[in-house]
This record gives C-alpha cells, structure tokens and sequence, in this order.
C-alpha cells in the first residue's frame, strides 16, 4: 500500500472555522427562538400586576433617589407657611389653630431638622453702594477749532490747559472758564498734557512725534524729547521723581529724564499702539494699556514688564489710577475693570457701558467716570461697581450729532468739578448737584445714606 507524498501521519485534519462559527451561530438563534416562543405562549398564565405592589415600589425608589431634595422642599414650604402666618394679623388669644395657647402667647416655631442637615434659608448677599450725588453740566466753553483731545488741571487748582485737533494748546481760568493764553508750536493734533507739580513745566505731546517742555514763565518751549517713531498719544509724569514717559503708535513707551532730556528706557513689549500711560510712587510705577488688548505692568528700574494682563477681549484705551486705594481700572469696549496693585489681581468688571470707552477718570470720593465714542458718560460707585448715573450731553449747536464723543475726563485737584473735551469742540465742565435728594433705589429696596 502506498502512501501520499503529501500526506504526514502526525498531520490532524482541522474542521474548517467558517463552518463552525456558522453552526454555533445557528444554535443559538435556535435557543434564543425557543426562549421567545415559550414566554409567548405562556404569556396569559403570568400572574396579575398588582397596583399596590408597583405603587409602592416607586415610592421606595423614589424616597431612595430624591429623599433629601424632598425633605428640603418640605421644610421650605413649612417656613414659607410661617412666614405667611407672621406677617398675617395676630390670632385672638387661645386659639390653638394658629400655634397660640390658652395665655395668648405665641408658640416659637422649631425649624425641622433632619438627620443629615437642617436647612436654613440664605438670602443673597448684596454690597450697599455709597450714596454719590448726581452730576449736571453746568459750563460749556467754546474756542477752540478743532476735536479737543486732551486737557490737565495745574497743582494750584487754578486754571487748566487743554489741547486739541487746531494744533493749538490753551490755558483757561478753571473758575470763569475764560481764555487766559494760547501756545502755538506743534504742527498736528495735540493728544496729551502734563503739569509737573514741582516746577512751573507743562509738557505735551502729539501726532507729530514731538514731545515738548513748555517754561509757563514765559509761555516758551524750552526742551524737546527726540525719540518716538510715531504719533505719541498719551504721557504722564512721575509723582516723585523728574520723569516723564511718553507712549504712542509706535507701540512702545518711552521714559525720560526730565532735565537732561535722555532717553532712560525704552519699555517694549505691546504689539500695537499704546493709546494710554500712567504712573506712580508705588509698584507698579507705570501702567499701559494697549490695542493688543493687553495691559503691562513695567519695573521702572528694570526696564522691563513685570506682568501681562489678558482680561481684556478687544483694545484698551483707557487706564487710571485710583488716588488713595492701591488699585487701578481700565477700559475696553467689552468692560471697564478694577485690579489690584502690585501684581494686577483682577478684582471686577464693570458692564454696561457698552460703546468704545475712550477715557476713565475717578476722584477720591470713590466716583469712576468712563467717556466713549457717541457721547455717552456713565458714573460708577467704585467699591461696588453700581452704575448710579448716565449722562448724555447735547452736541453743540451747529455741530453733527455724529461729533458726539468724549475723549477724555479730568477731576480738578478738589474732585468737585469734572472737565469733558469732545468731539464738538467743546469743553464741558460738570459739579455735583446739591440739591440732590440723598436717597436711590436699588432692586426695589431703598437705602437712605
């Protein structure tokens, strides 16, 4: 007998697995179709579905689940109840239906308590908003030519100057409001001013580029401050040092020694233009704020940012200081918000001025002011954010409602009398109205100062 070539005696001949993954799949379907077949057919032998049994099974599954949501619905409809009873006539004495005893005293009421808690109702906490009279105009000057785009209010609290679009900067008496001197010498719009509160230097700066010291003795220019590639669009002196620093389009801010004219830092960072720079004796000693809707906090004696505030969701173009607490706000189309010196803690946002803020300005009453692009002034309470005043001057007569803009706001050295430059050409100034009731209403509630 002879035996294949190709075939091995030790080789097992293995079922093929297709046919046994069919053969299994088939059983049991076969199962499953008899599993189905069985309960259908006994299906009218099943015994009847009680309604007592499945009631209770969902009450226990039920006390399971939402016990304690139960229990404090419960114990809150029971207070309720006694308020309601409370602030309902007294009952007569002895009646017991309404918890009185035979002496004619009331029975205290015991909240329920449960085994896990007791629940006791909590009313929202509100801050109560200082009591801040209302503001009304009461001065509009006339005289310059163009948009007024700046103003500053000398140490003595005597006159301000205020700089404008007509290349023209102008010193008025802040009491009469009349027009004491002009001093020509930029050749662009002027954007921002700066009275040193220990020598008799007012210093401006503009779309020029130009940074110039102007000598109030003789109403002459006696330095200038080469520098800026750019428009500079805002400045601000050092309180306690002979610095000045300078920002503008070219996206960086600038110090300066005030007499020697160098230029000791060139702070860079922002990636935009810089519309706002603001300083102080304390850390952080400048501030800026930027279209790259960020805000830096700079080491002066570095040189060099220290921190980079991201908040803001679109361009900022205001920042100020608070003058006694150690904070700071700034302003954006999306909010105006309040930080915390030194290292910029965000403390709240301020909403509701919903336009492009163009300036910020708070006295030492605790009274913010922001002024935008149409014309609108909003006045906050700065603790508590509350908005307690909206403001909308009329355009001057002859001018476009479109030339309805505030460009920037100054408290006098007293905090009594608000300054506006604005789109019309005009300078409004703004006091407190003493004739004021002292009394506002917030959520329904009236609070007396």
């Amino acid at each position: 007998m002879k035996i294949s070539s190709n075939f091995c005696c030790c080789q097992k001949i293995k079922p093929k697995p297709d046919v046994q993954r069919h053969s299994v799949h088939t059983l049991v379907f076969r199962s499953l179709k008899r599993t189905h077949d069985m309960f259908l057919l006994n299906q009218g032998n099943l015994p009847p579905v009680d309604p007592s049994l499945q009631k209770m099974k969902k009450s226990v599954k039920a006390k399971d689940s939402y016990g304690p949501v139960l229990e404090r619905v419960k114990t809150n409809n029971i207070m309720k109840a006694q308020n309601d009873n409370e602030n309902a006539d007294p009952p007569p004495p002895g009646d017991e239906s309404f918890g009185g005893n035979n002496t004619g005293a009331v029975v205290p009421y015991n909240p329920v308590q449960n085994n896990n808690m007791v629940v006791t109702p909590q009313t929202p906490s509100m801050a109560k908003p200082k009591w801040h009279a209302p503001w009304k105009l009461y001065r509009v000057i006339s005289g310059h030519l163009g948009w007024v785009r700046c103003c500053a209010v000398e140490p003595g609290n005597e006159w301000f100057a205020t700089g404008s679009a007509d290349r023209v900067i102008k010193i008025w008496d802040l009491a009469s409001g009349k027009l004491k001197v002009s001093l020509t010498g930029h050749i662009s719009s002027v954007r921002g001013l700066a009275f040193s509160q220990r020598h008799p230097y007012l210093f401006s700066c503009g779309e020029d580029r130009q940074v110039k010291c102007w000598d109030l003795e003789y109403n002459k220019v006696i330095r200038h401050y080469h520098g800026h590639l750019s428009a500079v669009y805002s400045m601000a002196l050092h309180p306690s040092i002979d610095v000045l620093v300078t920002a503008g389009r070219d996206s960086t801010a600038r110090v300066w020694d005030m007499r020697t004219k160098a230029n000791v830092h060139t702070l860079v960072g922002h990636t935009n233009t810089v519309a706002s720079v603001i300083c102080q004796t304390a850390e952080p000693q400048i501030v800026t704020g930027s279209h790259d809707c960020t805000i830096r906090l700079w080491d002066l004696a570095a040189g060099k940012s220290r921190a980079t505030l991201t908040n803001h969701k679109k361009s900022i173009r205001a920042v100020t200081f608070h003058p006694s607490l150690y904070m700071f706000a700034s302003a954006s189309p999306d909010n105006i918000k309040q930080w915390k010196c030194p290292e910029g803690k965000f403390i709240q946002n301020l909403s509701g001025h919903n336009a492009i803020v163009n300036c910020l300005a708070v006295n030492a009453d605790g009274v913010l002011v922001s002024g935008a692009d149409n014309g609108t002034m909003h006045l906050w309470d700065w603790r508590t954010g509350y908005n307690f005043q909206r403001l909308q001057a009329p355009v001057q007569p002859g001018s476009m409602d479109s030339e309805a803009g505030v460009f920037s706001i100054t408290f006098d050295m007293s905090g009594t009398r608000m300054i506006t430059t604005e789109a019309d050409k005009t300078i409004k100034v703004y006091k407190e109205d003493d004739t004021a009731v002292r009394k506002f209403y917030l959520l329904n509630v009236s609070y007396a100062s």
